[in-house]
């Protein structure tokens, strides 16, 4: 008996199709990267380095302060659960906005992703800002 044979067009579709997808799709961890939130999040801001030195100094009505120096203000230790609230909203900083809305919108609140995912960009980050203290 004689089978059908599947087309070449709906071949390439079924194999090339996954394989576009997978290939346009950003590299495995790189949105989880703490260096990569800290730097499109964080920097124009806090600086490149953490130090406060921001690009958009002139529109702030409060100096940002220098992150690699929160160790230091906090006697030692490093406060990794209040930073954790600092980047989620939940602990509101004056220039970060309001806790509906810092500035960096819903990034690290988004409903659309799982709890899981959210927490861990918290943490990476965190952890990226606990690797620049001084």
């Amino acid at each position: 008996m004689n089978r059908p044979r599947a087309s070449i067009p709906l071949l390439t579709i079924l194999i090339g199709l996954p394989a576009a997808l997978l290939l346009a799709a950003e590299p495995p961890g790189r949105e989880l990267s703490g260096t990569e939130m800290f730097h499109t999040y964080c920097a124009s801001c806090h600086g490149e380095d953490g130090k406060g030195a921001r690009p958009s100094a002139g529109g702030l009505k409060v100096a940002p302060p220098d992150l690699t120096q929160i160790r230091a203000r906090n006697k030692g230790e490093f406060p990794a659960f209040r930073i954790t609230h600092i980047i989620d909203g939940y602990e509101v900083e004056y220039g970060h906005g309001t806790p509906d809305m810092p500035v960096w919108g819903d990034y690290f609140r988004d409903k659309q992703r799982d709890e899981a995912t959210v927490a861990l960009r918290e943490h990476n980050l965190t952890e990226f800002i606990r690797s620049i203290q001084r």
